[in-house]
């Protein structure tokens, strides 16, 4: 089986061929490798027009066309697969991302081509989960103003109040998918009152993980010291979040969003940060990314920024890897992969 793998700045070709060989043996293939150019902060801003507006957003780099050749099972992250990508490849069986959004690849045109697009779930719930811990006690403790003090010269104390303990408080989610349930097994130990919003959840996955299910959105936002947004950006769930959900929240609490920013309406989430009403936020995404310089989000006090990374770590990408090749040895053992988006249009299940 013909194997193409490319590799981007976040996940490297070399990562993909060391999981192959490890999975499905060293003699498995031929497999190859080409790099997706650009340095990682413009493959970043490439995705993010990507998941805007589909992958022919951006150019394809000659590199990846002129590869294809007789690829049978290609290999992305973040690299755009539009049909002209397809087409260079009239052997191609499947095309297995790194990921579980699948922004950066036509699955229209793959399906009318009888090629599976296979996506990975779960790959980075561990890190989002980490992350979204991180941003909540910095928040809820002031930690990176703080540092932002004593680097500055300063030795500052004074906040707005006294720091809030986690385990005195009750923290909402919106979403328990994989990184929700990876975060309410790291937010157990703190002794938290835990509270979800999400319709598609079983009872019994709730009870599992020790959390309470909120009837509504509104619940989780009136009863939660800390809401921590954890929801997929659907069609239904764009912007889905604004002014009258921030107007319910304790002035007292805070708001953490590592999922999408236009699950939000960002400007209703500034207005509450801006007028103090409600405590804080931390926030790894944004609508525009990088920052401008003069963003006015800089000038906040009551809010801690990431850049966007909280799924870029060692584990997150070695895991990704691994995750995509067991996906071509089902399908180089069974023929197919059910795990495909497009299964049952290709008649796998």
């Amino acid at each position: 089986m013909r194997i193409l793998i490319v590799g981007d700045r976040f996940i490297p070709a070399g990562y993909y061929a060391d999981a192959l060989a490890e999975v499905c043996g060293a003699g498995f293939g031929p497999v190859r490798g080409v790099d997706w150019p650009g340095i990682k902060a413009e493959q970043h801003a490439a995705q993010q027009a990507m998941e805007r507006q589909g992958p022919d957003a951006v150019a394809v780099p000659d590199e990846i066309v002129d590869a294809m050749g007789e690829a049978e099972v290609l290999a992305v992250h973040f690299a755009p697969v539009p049909s002209a990508v397809l087409r260079a490849a009239p052997k191609l069986r499947a095309v297995c991302v790194a990921r579980a959004g699948l922004e950066n690849v036509d699955v229209a045109a793959a399906t009318t081509r009888g090629v599976a697009v296979v996506p990975v779930s779960g790959r980075n719930a561990t890190a989002v989960a980490e992350l979204a811990v991180g941003l909540m006690l910095a928040e809820m403790r002031d930690i990176a103003r703080a540092d932002a003090s004593v680097k500055a010269g300063g030795w500052r104390k004074e906040f707005g109040g006294p720091g809030r303990e986690i385990g005195d408080s009750t923290v909402g989610m919106i979403g328990l998918g994989q990184v929700g349930r990876a975060f309410t097994n790291r937010l157990r130990g703190f002794g938290a009152r835990m509270l979800a919003y999400d319709p598609y959840v079983a009872d019994e996955i709730l009870a599992r993980n020790g959390v309470v299910r909120a009837g509504d959105l509104d619940t989780v936002f009136q009863e939660s010291d800390i809401v921590q947004l954890f929801a997929r950006l659907t069609v239904e769930t764009d912007r889905f979040i604004g002014a009258r959900h921030f107007a319910l929240m304790k002035p007292t609490a805070f708001f953490v969003n590592t999922a999408r920013s236009r699950l939000v309406d960002t400007g209703a989430l500034y207005e509450a940060l801006a007028t103090r009403r409600i405590a804080g936020a931390g926030l790894d995404v944004h609508d525009q990314e990088p920052l401008p310089a003069d963003s006015a989000w800089r000038g906040l006090d009551n809010v801690t920024l990431t850049t966007h990374y909280a799924g870029d770590t060692t584990t997150t990408t070695l895991r990704s890897a691994r995750l995509v090749a067991e996906a071509i040895a089902e399908l180089a053992a069974t023929g197919r992969c059910t795990t495909a988006v497009n299964a049952r249009e290709l008649g796998w299940v």
